[in-house]
C-alpha cells in the first residue's frame, strides 16, 4: 500500500488509548486492576519477551485462556509489534484447536496453565511445527511467561503493524466440516472500532462487563471501550449470581451477553431482586436471534437499555445495528428487526442472480467496505464463493422494510446458532457417525425459547445397535464439545434424502418452523 494511506491500525489505536487515558482504570480481572498506564507497562513486557523469542511481525500469536487481564496484555503486545493473533474458543475440542493451531502455523502458543495445561500439552504433540508454547502460571515443560514478562523490562510501544498486516486471524466453522481463517486485516479492527464507538448507545463513563470469552465478540468489543477511555471488567465465564453481584458491586454500565444468557437473568426474578443492577445503561445483545416476545419482556425487566448487533466474523459485530431507540415497544413488529445497516458498510439484499430485491422481498445479505474481511486463509476456493461479484455474501436472508429496517428470515447455508455458538450440521453429524453404533445422521436446529436454536439430531443405529440418547450426546461433547451435543436425539428408521441424494432438511425442519414468520425465531 501507498506510504501516504498507511496508518489506522488496532497497534495505534492502543498505543493512543494509553497515552491519553494515562491513570484512568483500564481493565480489571478480580485479581488484577490496571489502569492505562499500568497496561500499556504490561503490554510492553510482553513485547520485550517476545521479542526474546525471536518473534516479529509477521508471525503468529494464539492463546488458550480464560478471561484474564494478561490475556489481552499479550494480546495487544503482538498486534503493536505487527504479529497475526489466532483467538482458540476456551469451549472447542481438542481436535479443532490443534487443526487451528497448525493451520495457522502459530509460532507462539500461550496456554492458561492451570486450566488448559493438559489441552495445551496434547496439541503441543499435535503440532510439531509449532515454534514455541509458554504458559500463565506453571505448567510441565513450558516457560511461564509471567514470570518471564514479570522480570523484562518493559518495551517502548512503537507501533509496528500495517493497516493491511492481518491482525486477527479468526476461525469460522465450516460446512465441509474444517473451519476457515478469516484474515481481518488491521484496517477491520478500526473501521468496527469507530463504528461500535458511533452506532452504540453507550454510557458516559464506561465500565463494561465482558463475561463471554475475549477470544470472541465479547474481546473486539474492549476496543471501543478503550478508545473512549472506559474501564473494563473481566468475568471467567458467566454465573449468574456472580454476573449480578460484580454488576452491583463495580457499578457496571454496559455488557454484552448472548440471548441465553439475558434470558437465564430474566428468569431469576429472587436473583435479581438480590442485587442492585440500576446501573446498567446499556446491554448489548447479538451472536444469535432473540424472541421478539423475551426481548419485550426483557425491556420491561430491564428497561429501554438494549442494542442489537448483528455481524459475522467475516464483517465483525457491526453490519447492522438496533440502536435503543429502535427497540419501540409501539412498534411490536420491529422487535424481530437486527436493525439499520451501520456507516461505511454497504448492504443489499440480492437474490441468486445478484439482482438487488424490493422492499419486502427475500434477499441474501450482501456487504461492501472497509469492514469485509481480506478474504479466508489459504483457501482460494471459499474466496471465490463467498467474495463473488466484489461482495461479502453472508449466507443470510433477509426483508427490508420501508424504513430500512432488515428482518432475517432465514439462512442459505445450514448453520445453527445455539446459545451464542455458530454450530454446522455436519461437525455434529461427523462426530455422531463416528460411534460405532450409528449408521447415518443428520442434525438440524430447531427453536429454542432458552437457546434460540437447539441442537437436534436424527440418527439410524446400525442392525442389532441399542445405544441410548445419553451416550450419543456424551459421545460428541466428548469429540467436539459441550455446544454441539444434541438437546435431542431422534432415533428413526431412515433420513429423508433429496432427488441428488442429499439429506432433506428442508423436510426435517418443516414440522418445527411450520407457520413461523421469522425463520431463525
Amino acid at each position: 500500500m501507498d506510504s501516504l494511506h498507511q496508518g489506522g491500525t488496532a497497534g495505534s489505536l492502543i498505543i493512543g488509548a494509553v497515552i491519553r487515558h494515562g491513570e484512568r482504570p483500564a481493565i480489571g480481572d478480580g485479581t488484577i486492576t490496571w489502569t492505562y498506564s499500568q497496561l500499556g507497562e504490561a503490554i510492553g513486557r510482553y513485547i520485550a519477551v517476545f521479542k526474546g523469542m525471536g518473534l516479529a511481525r509477521g508471525h503468529a500469536l494464539s492463546i488458550l485462556a480464560g478471561n484474564r487481564a494478561e490475556s489481552w496484555a499479550a494480546m495487544c503486545a503482538g498486534l503493536i509489534m505487527g504479529m497475526r493473533y489466532t483467538p482458540l474458543h476456551p469451549l472447542a475440542a481438542e481436535d479443532d484447536q490443534a487443526f487451528i493451531v497448525e493451520d495457522a502455523e502459530i509460532d507462539l502458543l500461550i496456554v492458561e496453565g492451570a486450566k488448559f495445561g493438559p489441552r495445551g500439552q496434547a496439541i503441543r504433540a499435535r503440532v510439531p511445527g509449532l515454534k514455541h508454547v509458554a504458559s500463565f502460571g506453571p505448567m510441565d515443560g513450558v516457560p511461564d511467561i509471567l514470570v518471564a514478562a514479570a522480570a523484562a523490562a518493559p518495551a517502548p510501544l512503537i507501533d509496528e503493524s500495517r493497516s493491511e498486516d492481518i491482525g486477527w486471524l479468526a476461525y469460522t466453522g465450516g460446512t465441509t466440516g474444517r473451519s476457515k481463517g478469516v484474515m481481518l486485516p488491521h484496517r477491520v479492527v478500526v473501521t468496527m472500532t469507530m463504528l461500535l464507538y458511533g452506532e452504540w448507545d453507550w454510557p458516559a463513563d464506561i465500565r463494561y462487563l465482558a463475561a463471554t470469552p475475549i477470544s470472541h465478540a465479547a474481546g473486539v468489543t474492549i476496543y471501543p471501550v478503550m478508545y473512549r477511555g472506559g474501564y473494563v471488567r473481566l468475568a471467567q465465564g458467566f454465573e449468574a449470581e456472580a454476573w449480578c453481584r460484580i454488576v452491583a458491586e463495580e457499578k457496571i454500565n454496559a455488557t454484552f451477553l448472548v440471548p441465553t444468557l439475558i434470558y437465564a437473568l430474566m428468569d431469576q426474578a429472587g436473583l435479581r431482586a438480590r442485587f442492585d443492577l440500576s446501573s446498567l445503561d446499556m446491554i448489548v445483545y447479538g451472536a444469535a436471534p432473540m424472541s421478539p416476545d423475551r426481548l419485550r419482556e426483557a425491556i420491561g425487566i430491564f428497561g429501554p437499555v438494549f442494542v442489537q448487533l448483528y455481524g459475522q466474523t467475516e464483517a465483525p459485530q457491526c453490519i447492522t445495528t438496533m440502536r435503543k431507540i429502535d427497540h419501540d415497544l409501539t412498534k411490536p413488529e420491529r422487535l424481530g428487526s437486527c436493525g439499520r445497516p451501520s456507516a461505511m458498510v454497504d448492504v443489499r439484499l440480492f437474490d441468486a442472480e445478484m439482482n438487488e430485491v424490493g422492499v419486502g422481498e427475500p434477499g441474501e445479505i450482501c456487504v461492501r467496505g472497509p469492514l469485509v474481511m481480506a478474504g479466508y486463509w489459504k483457501r482460494p476456493d471459499a474466496n471465490a464463493e463467498t467474495l463473488r461479484g466484489g461482495w461479502l455474501h453472508t449466507g443470510d436472508v433477509a426483508v427490508r422494510d420501508a424504513e430500512g429496517y432488515l428482518y432475517i428470515v432465514d439462512r442459505t447455508k445450514d448453520m445453527i446458532i445455539s446459545g451464542g455458538f455458530n454450530i454446522y450440521p455436519r461437525e455434529v453429524e461427523d462426530a455422531l457417525m463416528a460411534h460405532p453404533s450409528v449408521a447415518s445422521a443428520a442434525v438440524i436446529g430447531i427453536p429454542d425459547e432458552k437457546w434460540g436454536e437447539a441442537v437436534t439430531a436424527f440418527v439410524v443405529l446400525k442392525p442389532g445397535a441399542n445405544a441410548g440418547a445419553a451416550e450419543l450426546q456424551a459421545h460428541v461433547k466428548e469429540r467436539r464439545g459441550a455446544p454441539w451435543s444434541p438437546k435431542t436425539v431422534n432415533f428413526v428408521d431412515a433420513i429423508p434424502v433429496t432427488g441428488l441424494g442429499k439429506v432433506d432438511r428442508k423436510v426435517l425442519r418443516a414440522p418445527y418452523w411450520e407457520g413461523r414468520t421469522r425463520g431463525v425465531a
